[in-house]
């Protein structure tokens, strides 16, 4: 059960504004993993992870249950990621622009319409 806010001057916004201050203030990899891993559980850190796996796949326009085979991540997240990754607030696509690994920020597009799962 979630505890009620114990701050009433803090918003909700404010507080999610710290957090991003707080990952803004990493400095490398090292930093950033045991942050996420002191904020997250290991179930949340592993979502994650899943959901940035399987965006190169999407990138590369592979049908949802291929990616579910090759990653082992559920159909059902890889839908959500592709409905972010086509309609969402733009944090893939920036995250995209700013990765380290080239190779990521050359893939193409993906359509405006999430690919079709297949079974």
């Amino acid at each position: 059960m979630k505890r009620k806010q114990i701050d009433p001057e803090t918003t909700k916004e404010s507080a999610e504004d710290n957090l991003c201050r707080a990952l803004l203030a990493m400095r490398g990899i090292g930093e950033m993993r045991s942050f996420l891993r002191d904020l997250c559980t290991p179930a949340e850190l592993e979502a994650l992870i899943d959901r940035w796996r399987v965006v190169p796949y999407l990138l590369d326009g592979m049908a949802y249950r291929e990616i579910h085979e090759r990653t082992g991540v559920s159909v059902t997240t890889v839908g959500r990621v592709a409905r972010f990754l086509a309609e969402g607030n733009g944090g893939y696509r920036a995250a995209i622009e700013h990765h380290a690994v080239p190779s990521l920020r050359k893939r193409g597009r993906p359509a405006k319409t999430p690919a079709r799962k297949t079974v």
